[in-house]
């Protein structure tokens, strides 16, 4: 069993100091290169000959996203891709559109390789109704085989769920779940037009366990509007009280250049500062570890017997476009609108409005809108990026043997810039590895950035990094 890590034993003050200077936007590195890599003028012959390629292998396993955008209202503060929207038949339709969409990428794979892993992201999944999700189902096992022990999970929204969802996602293979909350506070919950009564959340984990999920997730979000430390401390107290078995806790992003929905914020001048957000994340690390939970990370936390800490304390811990995850080495496919797909050589997303994807669709053609081909010097990075966001530092003689270089040598001019991260206190350098400290798991994105080749040519577009 995994022991639980120390809390961050850093006062505010000198901790602000940090954030004031490394607080600059940045990657959340959930793949390297990053998603404003990606191009629409990609040779799509050469993203689909690695897909081929990817396939040769049949013992290799494979990783499945559906992404189903829809919700009936638009929380204030979201950044994802969704569609708002309380017409019912969409959901028929929209799976319809998935059924195409496998059969249209099911013969570009190899039958014959085990799903570890499927996740239903959105959007809320929960906007399908249960019959839906059983025809959906039916097509994803008719063209998958799934390992014994795969991990199957699904995005909640306790507002829209009712136990015939539990069963039909139950039924579908789902043995996990995450559960969009946060914050408890009712007068944050009406600043972001997100009303979800503590009860319904409670609801919701009661019936995900009398259904047999084997792990109950929750999320939660510090810098909203309206929050402060002591709201959110007791955000925290009521959310440990219904015993997850695992938490995110993600920083707000506020991007408003491309969410218009959050310029509401800046107009009301609702958000908290600097100093109340940074104060936010220290206790939610320092209560969460009390309570007996690991930190994985910069921003999720499990029960140690979690399979998720497992991996965090053996090094097998992976990341993702969902997160972090213990599958890895799994080559991910993403199906329905804007969703992702990451092989070992490149990368594809489907178009992100509704309109384009049902169009290429239709016609029977992938749909593809943009996609990446990753070179050497990027898989080489990746790996690097990978040790630092999911790990406790990097292992020079474990990198040199895993990419066939020598790594100080090759990455001389990174690990010199590293200066003034160890000055400050966020890591620690030794002749044969880099640590990473307490501290600096809060900077984990500010490391990572070191070693980013791509963040010179493109450096916009991200949220602030803590």
């Amino acid at each position: 069993m995994v022991s639980p890590r120390n809390t961050v034993q850093v006062p505010v003050e000198p901790a602000l100091e940090l954030v004031r200077k490394y607080n600059v936007p940045g990657p959340r590195y959930t793949s390297y290169p990053t998603a404003p890599q990606f191009s629409e003028s990609i040779d799509r012959e050469a993203l689909l000959a690695e897909v081929v390629r990817d396939n040769r292998d049949a013992n290799s396993p494979l990783s499945l996203y559906f992404h189903v955008p829809f919700c009936e209202s638009l929380c204030w503060y979201c950044g994802c891709t969704t569609v708002i929207t309380k017409r019912r038949s969409s959901a028929g339709e929209y799976v319809t559109l998935l059924e195409k969409e496998l059969a249209l990428t099911a013969p570009l794979l190899n039958a014959a390789r085990p799903v570890t892993q499927l996740h239903f992201g959105g959007g809320t999944p929960t906007f399908l109704p249960p019959a839906e999700i059983d025809r959906l189902a039916a097509a994803i096992h008719r063209h998958f085989k799934f390992a014994p022990d795969s991990e199957n999970s699904v995005e909640i929204d306790p507002r829209r769920l009712t136990k015939e969802h539990v069963e039909a996602f139950r039924r579908l293979g789902c043995n996990r779940a995450s559960l969009g909350v946060q914050d408890t506070n009712p007068e944050v919950q009406l600043a972001v037009h997100r009303w979800q009564p503590l009860a319904q959340t409670a609801q919701a984990i009661a019936w995900l366990r009398e259904a047999g999920f084997q792990s109950v997730s929750v999320d939660l979000i510090f810098g909203l509007p309206l929050q402060t430390p002591d709201s959110f401390r007791k955000t925290l107290d009521e959310v440990i009280a219904l015993n997850p078995d695992r938490l995110a806790v993600f920083s707000y992003a506020h991007v408003p250049w491309i969410k218009p929905a959050q310029k509401i914020f800046d107009d009301r001048q609702q958000l908290p500062t600097t100093e109340d957000k940074l104060t936010m994340l220290m206790t939610a690390v320092a209560k969460l570890t009390a309570a007996g939970y690991v930190q994985i990370g910069m921003d999720h936390f499990a029960r140690p017997d979690d399979e998720l800490a497992i991996a965090f304390n053996d090094g097998t811990l992976h990341r993702n476009f969902q997160g972090y995850t213990t599958r890895a080495g799994a080559s991910l496919y993403g199906f329905g609108m804007s969703s992702i797909s990451e092989t070992d050589g490149a990368f594809r997303q489907n178009h992100k409005e509704l309109p384009d994807y049902t169009a290429a669709v239709e016609a029977g053609r992938l749909p593809i809108e943009r996609g990446y081909l990753l070179s050497d010097d990027d898989r080489q990075r990746r790996a690097v990026i990978s040790d630092i966001m999911c790990g406790r530092g990097l292992d020079f003689a474990s990198l040199s043997r895993r990419l066939g270089l020598d790594f100080v040598a090759t990455y001389a001019a990174e690990l010199a810039s590293l200066t003034d991260l160890e000055t400050d206190g966020l890591l620690t350098r030794r002749a044969d590895r880099i640590e990473i400290t307490e501290l600096g798991r809060l900077f984990l994105r500010i490391i990572a950035m070191r070693f980013d080749a791509h963040l010179a040519k493109r450096p916009g577009g991200f949220s602030k990094t803590v």
